[in-house]
């Protein structure tokens, strides 16, 4: 399959849901508030995606990630309510924050460092973590929620009419994107996941990498955690519930390999567009959540399938 075709696929998918959707229903679909309340769910999906396609890029996994950002907003509302009490102030609601996003990033750094230095696989390594992340949230306050009914601004607050949840997502996109296709780190993410080996005797600490990569991902998760509470205005135990399947999902769809070596931030912010237009659109039209569930798997199995064949095909070329 040629290359460019691959690449535009995602893009030409989501275009056509778009004008789908737009047909069907264009009163309900084809207005501003619709376009932003999708950007704005898609912002905490999408964050995390950032981080998600390094870690495939690199021929890895988590399958943390939707528990840690149940994790991060525990932690982080508890943190709030601790300091601030009932009326929380601004200063408690920003420490509140800080302590969201270092706990994300101490669990991509445990995630990362057992992988590395254990030398355990990346999947073995994040299902595990999945279960301990998510057994402390229901240990914590006995597996009831965190209530914090001021720590709106990262949910519903804006900038200059733009929500300040879409402000984050582009701002990191933007500067993941940079750091993929201009800087050393970028280079050196592509080159341990294309061929581990030969990137080690290229000079690459592999291992330094790849923690650096699980650990900014726990960071990107802590922040998405934040703005998902204050979105909910509360924390609950059982946040992100299957997120990392979406997550990955998003990635996969977006044109990264699972195999390594493969994948771009704008591939993955495509991928995750496509799955949130698709549920909006089913859930206008009437489409109950578990058909939903049906198209996005079929989708995630033609996407993969479609990755394996280029891969074929790019193999027969190879030896012909």
């Amino acid at each position: 399959m040629n290359k460019l075709i691959r690449q535009f696929l995602p893009f030409a998918t989501l275009t056509l849901i778009v004008c789908v959707l737009s047909a069907l229903e264009p009163d309900k679909f084809l207005n501003t508030e619709n376009f932003l309340n999708v950007l704005r769910r898609a912002s905490v999906n999408g964050i995390i995606g950032v981080g998600m396609t390094a870690v495939i890029i690199s021929a890895g996994i988590d399958l943390s990630v939707g528990s840690m950002l149940a994790l991060c907003g525990m932690l982080g509302a508890f943190a709030i309510i601790k300091v601030g009490g009932s009326e929380p102030t601004p200063m408690a609601m920003a420490l509140g924050t800080l302590v969201g996003l270092l706990m994300g990033t101490l669990c991509g750094l445990f995630n990362g460092v057992l992988i590395t230095k254990l030398k355990l696989p990346p999947f073995i390594v994040t299902l595990g973590s999945m279960g301990i992340f998510r057994g402390i949230c229901y240990v914590m306050n006995d597996g009831q929620p965190y209530n914090v009914p001021s720590y709106r601004y990262l949910g519903s607050g804006d900038v200059a009419g733009i929500p300040i949840s879409i402000v984050i997502f582009v701002v990191i996109v933007a500067v993941a994107i940079f750091a993929l296709r201009y800087t050393r780190f970028g280079r050196y993410i592509y080159a341990v996941g294309s061929n581990r080996e030969a990137a080690f005797h290229a000079g690459v600490n592999v291992d330094r990498v790849l923690i650096w990569i699980y650990t900014l991902t726990g960071l990107m998760t802590g922040i998405a955690a934040m703005i998902a509470t204050s979105r909910t205005i509360s924390a609950q135990p059982t946040a992100g519930q299957m997120l990392e399947l979406d997550i990955i999902a998003a990635v996969v769809i977006g044109g990264a390999s699972l195999s390594g070596g493969r994948g771009t931030i704008t591939g993955t912010i495509i991928g995750t567009l496509l799955i949130y237009f698709l549920r909006n659109g089913c859930t206008l039209l009437g489409v109950s959540t578990n058909v939903q569930f049906i198209v996005i798997g079929a989708i995630i199995i033609i996407a993969v399938a479609l990755d394996q064949l280029a891969r074929s095909q790019a193999s027969v070329t190879k030896t012909g």
